[in-house]
């Protein structure tokens, strides 16, 4: 299987339309985790994903406080460095160390960035990062052109080769592209969480900023054996128990949306998972998705996407059941 190839923004980065995300890499044990996880299996997942064509990975320090990022290092210190996917981190988050539960304060000062980067290069093993972003904006009272101005210093000192963010506003975007071009955004978007689609996503796609997409299955709810059963089974210290999107009444909506998906796969002999990450791939000025695995057998459920590129017709059916199932109020056509 080919995977279609994207240009991220105007950084001169060219990735797969999918990526590997690494935030089930992190764990349990801390406030966004997602319940125990299994290191080799993460590692036999990022090695499923790159063999299958997948050329860049995803994560962040703030995942499992650190661990997802020295299993994405173990995982690549065990490739051939002709071999190795694009790194792609995040920084900004800083956790209680009194309390691993307690949600992390959202900090993007320059010094706390400048020890999150050195930080991030030895857990990951690596001698630069393909993209750093700022995971949240700051809510500590820096003003996000403090915070960019020292990205863009990282860019320029050699330590990463791109910089980008994550869940900003059109309104901080801006002020960022004031600084220094803004090479890369991350939003969530999924077709139960279309937001993005109207707001950031046009403003990055007339800026020439990249766009890689996270939680495009819905944290799962979007795969072909997601069930109320799995969220019953769901480890205690799993974020998503607490998610409206995994609780009544939502969560019937939601599947009843995933089933609706079911015949567009059969139609095109893929799955459920890889018609929810295609329908996100159709929006202009997407550059690319970030889909997760905890083992090796779930890639093979999302990787079809790299390649699949939906009719007008799908999406006509698709927008059809949101619409009719009353999944959110957004646009979920893309034109």
């Amino acid at each position: 299987m080919k995977l279609n190839m994207r240009r991220l923004g105007t950084s001169g980065i060219e990735i797969t339309t999918v990526g590997f995300g690494s935030w089930a890499a992190g764990g349990g044990g801390w406030a966004f985790g997602w319940g125990p996880q299994d290191d080799d299996a993460s590692i036999r997942a990022i090695e499923r994903a790159v063999s299958g064509g997948v050329n860049w990975i995803d994560t962040a320090a703030i995942y499992g406080l650190g661990h997802s990022e020295e299993v994405v290092g173990r995982a690549l210190s065990g490739m051939p460095a002709a071999d190795r996917p694009l790194v792609f981190t995040k920084c900004g988050m800083d956790p209680d160390p009194a309390d691993s539960y307690r949600p992390p304060t959202r900090k993007a000062s320059p010094a706390f960035i400048r020890i999150e980067v050195e930080r991030s290069l030895r857990l990951l093993g690596v001698e630069w990062i393909d993209l750093y972003q700022i995971h949240w904006p700051d809510e500590t009272g820096v003003p996000v052109e403090d915070s960019w101005g020292e990205m863009g210093r990282l860019v320029d000192e050699g330590k990463v080769r791109a910089i980008g963010v994550s869940n900003f506003s059109v309104e901080l975007l801006e002020r960022c592209e004031r600084v220094r071009h803004v090479d890369s955004l991350q939003p969530p978007f999924s077709l139960i969480h279309r937001g993005s689609g109207s707001t950031v996503i046009p403003w990055a796609a007339a800026h020439g900023t990249g766009v890689i997409v996270y939680s495009p299955m819905a944290s799962g709810i979007l795969t072909d054996s997601f069930s109320r059963e799995r969220v019953e089974a769901m480890a205690e210290d799993d974020w998503r128990r607490r998610s409206n999107s995994h609780s009544e009444p939502e969560l019937s909506r939601n599947l009843a949306l995933r089933d609706a998906l079911r015949p567009i796969a059969a139609r095109n002999g893929t799955t459920v998972s890889a018609v929810a990450v295609a329908w996100a791939l159709a929006w202009p000025g997407v550059s690319g998705a970030i889909v997760g695995a905890r083992k090796p057998e779930q890639v093979d459920g999302w990787l079809p996407a790299g390649s699949l590129v939906l009719s007008g017709a799908d999406l006509d059916e698709i927008a059809s059941a949101a619409k009719r199932l009353g999944v959110g109020t957004e646009a979920v056509r893309p034109e």
